[in-house]
């Protein structure tokens, strides 16, 4: 039997179940109960040419329930709390690397699991917002802080953050994160780390963001401090705007100690994007390269990492790159999308990847095709549907050599 570690829809029931109010002296403990939830289901297929295993073949649904409610009837103070499941539908025919996964298939990293994604309080005074609690984040476009929302299990992080948006286009948050949940059946990790994000947006021409992530995360022993700057906006041309996005990081020596190894990691590593995409009457032509530093492995250095991000965003769908290489990643993209209101989204993007140090003499890590379509399915409203493949061609550098295709079908329904 499967092992459920908590059941989210009979918590949830439970605390609908409450009287919205307790009496005495006209105490009230909930008010202005607000429900949300998500069923998202998702066919996913993997196959690896070459391969000794059998090709994975994941049907799974993801099922949500919240409640987000005010408490004792204080104005600003509410609770936030989502339960989340995963399941497979007719039998598990994938290694979903959780203690259990069956090793004679492909990887699709949605092991089933049931667990509070979200349970927080928060508490709103102006334009200053405090959470407490287990909570996703987001930050800029996910690529250092994000929760994953791909995979069926997000990803969450216990912590206490703050943000402020007092001044007209500054937004700055602050967090403290003592643990954090990854989208695998794991129990939770602890973490000492501090997060720091402000941007300013300046016009619609100008946002400049500015962020620092001291990092101390127990899963990997990874510890670092990353220190960076963006700027992004549109700027408009005739008929056709222009969105653009700079970015540069750099990844020092650890401020904080890893909670197994009580070592301030040593790193020193580099992070660049640059990218820009043309659109005009719904369709859209961009380029742009992103490099992750990498090392020889004697002259010093460190691979550039990002383990909290929504990696599955960056360096093709088909995740060959979801750990940096050792002599890291030159990622040079180009993409066509288009945007037709009621006929959808469609968007194609052409990686060319390669290692930033040459590696035992070679330096090709391949390059590939990712293919998505989405679009609302009519007459449902919160129904939306998706269809999504990667092909990628391998290259020469070991690890690397193997060609992977990846399939998915999915229903994603909210309210």
């Amino acid at each position: 039997m499967k092992k459920i570690t908590l059941s989210a829809v009979a918590v949830l029931s439970l605390a609908s179940g409450f009287s919205s109010t307790l009496s005495a002296d006209d105490f009230t403990l909930f008010s202005n109960a607000k429900f949300n939830g998500e069923v998202k289901a998702r066919y996913e297929s993997v196959d690896i040419q070459d391969s000794t295993k059998k090709d994975a073949n994941a049907m799974t649904v993801r099922a949500t329930l919240g409640l987000e409610t005010k408490l004792f009837g204080i104005d600003g103070l509410t609770m936030k709390v989502d339960g989340t499941t995963v399941q497979t539908l007719g039998g598990t025919r994938y290694n979903d690397l959780s203690p259990t996964k069956d090793t004679r298939y492909e990887v699709v990293a949605d092991p089933e699991q049931t667990r509070f994604t979200q349970a927080y309080l928060q508490y709103k005074y102006g334009a200053t917002t405090a959470k407490a609690g287990r909570q996703l984040v987001n930050l800029d476009n996910q690529r250092f802080i994000g929760s994953v929302d791909w995979r069926q299990m997000p990803q969450s992080l216990d912590a206490v953050s703050i943000t402020n948006t007092s001044i007209s286009g500054l937004n700055l948050f602050g967090a403290y994160m003592y643990g954090y949940e990854t989208i695998f059946d794991e129990r939770t990790y602890d973490s000492k780390s501090v997060i720091l994000n402000g941007s300013y947006k300046v016009n619609d021409m100008l946002k400049v963001t500015a962020y620092e992530y001291m990092l101390s995360l127990e899963r990997g022993a990874f510890a670092a401090d990353t220190c960076g700057l963006s700027l992004t906006g549109d700027v408009p041309a005739g008929p056709v705007k222009v969105s653009y996005h700079g970015e540069y990081a750099k990844q020092t020596d650890a401020t904080f100690a890893t909670t197994t190894t009580n070592i301030k990691t040593q790193n020193d590593a580099s992070y660049y994007n640059i990218e820009a995409t043309a659109s005009m009457m719904g369709v859209s032509l961009g380029a742009g390269q992103e490099l992750l530093s990498g090392t020889s492995g004697s002259d010093g250095k460190t691979k550039f990492q990002t383990p909290l991000a929504t990696l599955h965003k960056f360096n093709g769908t088909a995740d060959k790159f979801l750990i940096t290489p050792t002599g890291g990643l030159v990622d040079t993209y180009y993409t066509l999308g288009y945007n037709g209101g009621t006929l959808g989204s469609a968007l194609a993007t052409y990686h060319s990847f390669e290692t930033d140090v040459v590696m035992s003499g070679k330096t090709d890590l391949g390059n590939e095709l990712d293919l998505q379509y989405t679009n609302a399915i009519p007459g449902v409203k919160g129904l939306k549907g998706l269809v999504k493949a990667a092909f990628y061609n391998a290259g020469d550098v070991t690890g690397f050599t193997k060609d992977k295709d990846v399939l998915w079908i999915e229903l994603d329904y909210k309210f």
